[in-house]
């Protein structure tokens, strides 16, 4: 696969623009680093973007998070590791990604607000648009990852 575009080269506005919203998210919103490494890895599994899984992967495992709390957020609903505040964000993260299916259902915006505030709440789904713009923007012109050299 070859890359189509370097956003970063063809718009720097736009590319800071983008930023600036990551920014917010990671250093003025105020939410807790683990609920920002599940909806990155969350969103980033459901859009398919293989830039966005290996970026967020390694980034939570510097942050001191278990591989088995990494390998299991594909598959959170059969997992045991995610306490219950978890599960809400990641049902959460679910719905707003998939809003065209979804609808973004009441059921999910009410388990969120039983365990985070509206300001929490408001940012948490900033985070989450933010994540799938940057998902978008990497899948569509085809941003490739690193590869690790093999141990």
């Amino acid at each position: 696969m070859t890359e189509r575009l370097d956003l970063m080269k063809a718009s720097p506005d736009a590319f800071k623009a983008v930023l600036h919203l990551e920014n917010y998210v990671k250093t003025g919103s105020g939410l807790d680093a683990r609920w920002i490494h599940l909806i990155k890895l969350r969103a980033s599994q459901i859009n398919g973007c293989a830039y966005c899984v290996d970026m967020h992967t390694k980034e939570a495992r510097q942050h001191g998070l278990s591989e088995q709390w990494i390998a299991l957020v594909c598959v959170w609903r059969e997992a045991s590791v995610f306490d219950v505040r978890e599960r809400a964000l990641l049902a959460w993260t679910e719905a707003v990604t998939n809003l065209s299916t979804s609808g973004v259902p009441d059921a999910d915006y009410e388990a969120l607000r039983a365990h985070f505030s509206e300001e929490e709440t408001a940012n948490l789904t900033v985070a989450i648009s933010t994540i799938n713009v940057w998902n978008r923007l990497a899948v569509s012109f085809r941003t490739q990852h690193a590869v690790d050299l093999a141990a």
